[in-house]
Order: structure tokens, then sequence, then C-alpha cells
């Protein structure tokens, strides 16, 4: 069975040499927010036109070489590629000898914990697995959005002092997530993060429709009030005609929806039903008003976005060849 070495602190410098693997917009952000804490970004890898640029932004004067060379030059190694290339790297870099023993391997990717990380640990790396839960932009604005982020970490016993203190010097916070829950923790985020953006276009879409010369700053304000007072109070800030139970009102919606854009039918009426059960299990839906509104939203499903009975689609195509609702995942 594998062990993880503890490093000797005595042999290893209070500050660290950083390279990072994959200059997406995490990983240049993350070392740069890692230098401002006074450590030394030495090499950085990235293969395309734009994350060669963005390292030449974030990290000026630091040299772009390839994998293999940033882990023979840093202490510490940002693995900061998509969730589905890391185990393939991990393992490619392993089986190539360019892990060191001692050295620190982090990957970013809220997906998976340290096992990931497995095939350097049987080299001697020490794995660390730190998620911002952050959205990234690639710019500089990166590194002051980290003040006050939460990171969530994976680590062996013992390195998460060194965890922890890494994270802190980011300005981040750490969350202790478990091997086994980082599925759904990153699930969750997902949920909060990733479909808020659908939400928020698909409506400015609809405002613009609607005649709306300033979508953005129409909602603006109620979105920010609407994200404080969920954050603040769970589902007892539900509003809306769903929440009241006004049925008349949203048979209205996706009558107009089905009209105007009936490829949002589908998500609108998920959302209309997960409302409606959160709001009936806390009391604030009426269960004589949750019938009415629970009919109109089985007859608007089963009449699907196109307004055709039966197939729930409205006939287009996603962009993999599915139909309706389908669609690419990412």
């Amino acid at each position: 069975m594998s062990t993880v070495h503890q490093p000797d602190l005595k042999d290893r410098p209070a500050r660290l040499t950083v390279g990072v693997v994959g200059a997406g917009r995490v990983g240049p952000a993350l070392a740069a927010s890692l230098q401002l804490a006074g450590h030394r970004p030495v090499a950085v890898s990235g293969v395309s036109d734009a994350s060669r640029r963005r390292a030449e932004t974030m990290l000026p004067d630091v040299p772009l070489v390839p994998p293999a060379e940033v882990l023979q030059r840093a202490d510490l190694v940002l693995l900061t590629v998509p969730d589905d290339a890391l185990p393939g790297l991990v393992a490619g870099l392993a089986e190539t000898g360019a892990v060191r023993p001692g050295q620190l391997l982090v990957h970013t990717s809220g997906r998976y914990g340290t096992k990931v990380l497995d095939p350097a640990l049987r080299a001697g790396a020490l794995p660390l697995a730190l998620h911002p839960a952050m959205t990234f932009t690639g710019t500089p604005v990166d590194v002051q959005r980290l003040a006050g982020c939460s990171f969530g970490v994976t680590a062996p016993e013992e390195l998460r002092l060194a965890a922890e203190a890494l994270v802190i010097e980011m300005g981040g916070e750490p969350e202790w997530i478990s091997e086994q829950n980082r599925p759904l923790y990153h699930a969750a985020l997902a949920l909060g993060a990733n479909h808020l953006v659908t939400l928020v276009a698909q409506s400015m879409e609809l405002l613009r429709t609607a005649g709306v010369t300033a979508p953005d700053r129409m909602l603006g304000p109620l979105l920010g009030a609407a994200l404080d007072n969920a954050l603040r109070s769970g589902d007892a800030a539900l509003t809306g005609p769903v929440a009241r139970g006004d049925a008349g009102t949203v048979a209205a919606h996706v009558t107009e929806l089905r009209r105007h854009a009936p490829q949002t039918v589908v998500g609108y009426l998920a959302m209309a039903r997960a409302t409606a059960d959160r709001a009936l299990a806390h009391g604030l839906l009426k269960p004589e008003l949750a019938e009415d509104l629970l009919g109109v939203l089985a007859d608007a499903g089963h009449a699907g976005p196109g307004g055709r009975e039966g197939d729930g689609t409205d006939g287009t195509h996603g962009t993999d060849g599915t139909t309706g609702t389908e669609g690419n995942d990412r």
C-alpha cells in the first residue's frame, strides 16, 4: 500500500517554486495569487494560443515549457486541466518519470479528490485537491475574486495543514470535502452557478423580445436581491406566481413562452414544478391552490413546448442531433 511521504520542513524552503500545467482560466490566477504570497512561479505549460496569451498576461516573464519540464522546475505543481483530462495527465506524468518524490501535486478539479493522483502518489508526490468555488474569467480580476473564496479541499490527514496554508495564502477559506462526496459537492456547485448563467441569459433574451432595452440593468437589482434573500433565508425567500399558487398566471406564462421561445418551456416547467414542491413542503403554497397549479403544469408538460400533445418536443434539434431539450452537456 502506498503511503504519503510527509515533507521534511527543515529541507523545504519557506517559499515554494510554483509550476502550472494547463494555462486555462484557473491555473494562472492561482499561481499569480501564490506569487503575491511570496511564492515564485517558475514554469507554465499551455497548448492553445489563448492559453499562451493568458499565461503571458497573468504570469509575465514565466517561461512556457512542456508539462514534464514544469514538474522538473517546481516544488508545487498546479494541475489545472479539464476534469476529463486529469486522470490521463496524471498517469502519463507518472509513467514518464516526471514526478519527483516530495513534490506537492495539486489539482483543482471539483469532481475528484486525491485518489485520481494515486499514480503520482506511488512516485512519491504529495497529493492535494484544492477546488476554488469561483467562476473565472482568465483575467487579472480573478486574483481579486479569490479573496474570501471557499475552496473545496481534500487531502490526506498528514497534509491538511499544508492544504489549509496554501488556501489561506491565496486569500481563500478551506471547506473540507471527503473523497466520496466530491462528485456530489461538484454537482451542487454546477446546479447553482452553471445553470444560473443559463437562466439569466434566457431571461435577458425574453426581456429583449418583450421590448426591454436594458435587460441587464432591469435584472441586476432584482436578481441581486433574490440571491441575497435565498442565501439568507433559503426556501422562505420563495416568491412569485408559483409560490403563491397563481395557476392562471403560470398558464399565461407557458402560452407566451410557447409563442416566443418554445425552447425555454421545458426548463420553465421543470423549475416551476421544483419550486411548487419546495413551496408546498415549507407551507408557503396552500394545498388547495397547489392542486390547480400542478394541474396546469401537468397539462402544459403533456402538450410539449411546441404545443403538440404527447411528444414533449417542438421538433427542433440540438447541436448533437438530439431532439428538443437534450443538446450538449457543456
